[in-house]
């Protein structure tokens, strides 16, 4: 097949691609710079949201497109000039999707649209599924909103859309490097009240759960991208020592976070319980359903 990625040289977007190159597809990547990369056989660099870019002069007939691309959250304290970079870098990404969608002479079947279960909200008693249709009300809930608001568009242009919701994604890049640093010097241990939940997956089952999403037509609407098995954050911390053979011991108190981050501190004293249950109903096979096996594949 042909597949078009955007954000494909990000931590999850690298995965995919080799993974989608491994199976005998051809990936183009869409890019502001694709100058600055080089082509293979296998993958292919086409520049997009820039004048003088018109990707679907250069596209062949497309398959399937995956729209990875946007601000990562944590690159710095949510002043209110970052919350709007945050949004408007997913809200461009995806329109840029739809008019590449609306241009092509013939449409992909598919657009596997990464969202997150920030739409949820936080809570420490509640259990959410992709039956929960109410979102929260914070930042994180409204830019997810925003964001899959402008996805479904491409459903009204007849093609099938999902959106996969994100939970924490674990691998050698992302969150968890930084996670393991405290235990790594001997400081780790709760944060906050520990109570917060932590819907995590393993990076081999996010691309293993967007290749299924683009090969199985049934896939569409909301897919929550999270193992089975969520973790308290206190439980997540005590399991992560283990792993690496350091003390799970000192608090890390809400205020201090609180006062350093400000309302960024919220991805680490806030959470959801989140279930996957339209992946498991689709058939979907998870490698990593419990956290040990999933830490001790990348720690170990």
């Amino acid at each position: 097949m042909n597949i078009v990625v955007t954000g494909g040289t990000g931590f999850v977007g690298s995965k995919l691609t080799e993974e989608l190159v491994q199976s005998g597809h051809h990936v183009y990547i869409l890019t502001r710079n694709p100058d600055g990369h080089e082509n293979t056989a296998s993958t292919t660099f086409v520049g997009w949201l820039k004048d003088e870019f018109s990707p679907w002069e250069e596209l062949p007939s497309v398959d399937a497109i995956v729209n990875l691309a946007g601000e990562s959250l944590n690159s710095g304290r949510w002043t209110e000039e970052k919350k709007q970079s945050i949004m408007q870098s997913r809200i461009d990404a995806t329109e840029g999707v739809l008019e590449l969608i609306q241009k092509l002479k013939t449409k992909p079947e598919a657009l596997i649209n990464a969202s997150a279960v920030g739409y949820y909200g936080q809570s420490k008693t509640k259990t959410f599924t992709e039956e929960t249709v109410e979102p929260g009300d914070d930042f994180l809930a409204n830019v997810v909103v925003e964001w899959e608001k402008r996805a479904a568009k491409a459903a009204d242009l007849g093609v099938r859309t999902a959106y996969i919701r994100f939970g924490i994604v674990l691998g050698e890049q992302g969150a968890l490097p930084k996670m393991a640093i405290p235990y790594k010097l001997m400081i780790g241990g709760r944060i906050g009240s520990g109570e917060q939940w932590i819907s995590w997956i393993h990076v081999d089952d996010v691309v293993g759960l967007i290749r299924y999403a683009i090969e199985h037509s049934h896939v569409k609407g909301p897919v929550n991208g999270t193992a089975p098995n969520p973790k308290r954050n206190k439980d997540f911390g005590q399991t992560l020592g283990d792993v690496i053979n350091r003390p799970h011991w000192i608090p890390a108190p809400a205020f201090a976070l609180k006062t350093a981050l400000g309302e960024m501190s919220i991805m680490l004293l806030g959470g959801q319980s989140v279930v996957p249950k339209k992946a498991i109903e689709y058939g979907y096979e998870f490698k990593y359903p419990e956290l040990e096996p999933a830490l001790q594949s990348i720690l170990d």
